[in-house]
């Protein structure tokens, strides 16, 4: 496999659709890289792309233990639809056990910190294991998605998980252009989106929004915009002066 830079990746990015960014780390990567999917709208998109350049692309999901019912429904139709296999990671039980008996089920409402812990048992931990044989990763992160994801990249190194590569095929497309391809391509997705459901988390830390509010306004809504991410995208820290 050749050695790749992250400069000389983004140098062929120039002007590349989110196609040609899947493809290119398919072909740069193969078995070595893989979709981390939560089967919203951005993720079955990249399912699909994926599947028209890789035989078998490797797609993971984390099963927190506390998803909505309609994520299940997703994952086996899109199973079935790509025949592709999904590796699934779940938390530690001895962490879900220890955190729940000793602050109860509910203890992410109950403060910022709170809700990084539970995020951090059954998010971070699993993504870490996830990763741990990856030399490169594919998300659905897009820049107009919150004020958390202004700036992400095509491409980027992923200090926080040992270097790898992290690829954002989507990072430049807009919501109305992500449905564009689902109604174009037939493809299946989470019933919830037609619920209200624009960003699907966990079952108790997601809700409908109204018309007008911002997409991600159901996700932790009892916190403020710029803290609305658990932990498995790390913004890169500032230089210091």
């Amino acid at each position: 496999m050749e050695q790749v830079t992250l400069e000389s990746a983004i140098e062929q990015f120039d002007g590349a659709g989110p196609e040609q960014v899947a493809e290119w780390a398919v072909k740069t990567f193969g078995d070595r890289v893989a979709l981390a999917s939560s089967f919203g709208a951005e993720d079955v998109v990249l399912v699909d792309m994926l599947a028209r350049v890789a035989q078998k692309p490797r797609i993971f999901a984390i099963d927190t233990g506390r998803l909505h019912e309609a994520v299940y429904e997703i994952m086996e139709r899109v199973r079935e639809r790509y025949g592709v296999d999904i590796e699934v990671y779940y938390p530690q039980r001895e962490a879900v056990e220890r955190l729940e008996g000793q602050h109860g089920f509910y203890s992410f409402r109950e403060s910022l910190e709170a809700r990084h812990e539970c995020c951090g048992i059954r998010k971070v931990e699993p993504l870490q294991r996830a990763l741990s044989d990856l030399e490169a990763w594919i998300t659905g992160l897009r820049k107009d998605q919150s004020v958390t994801r202004t700036e992400v990249p095509l491409a980027e190194r992923d200090d926080a998980h040992g270097g790898i590569i992290k690829v954002n095929p989507l990072a430049d497309w807009t919501n109305e252009q992500v449905w564009e391809y689902i109604r174009q391509h037939d493809i299946p997705y989470n019933r919830l989106h037609d619920e209200g459901f624009p960003s699907i988390g966990c079952e108790p830390c997601t809700r409908a929004v109204a018309p007008g509010e911002h997409p991600r306004a159901g996700r932790w809504w009892w916190e403020a915009p710029e803290q609305k991410e658990c932990g498995l995208h790390v913004a890169k820290a500032e230089p210091k002066s």
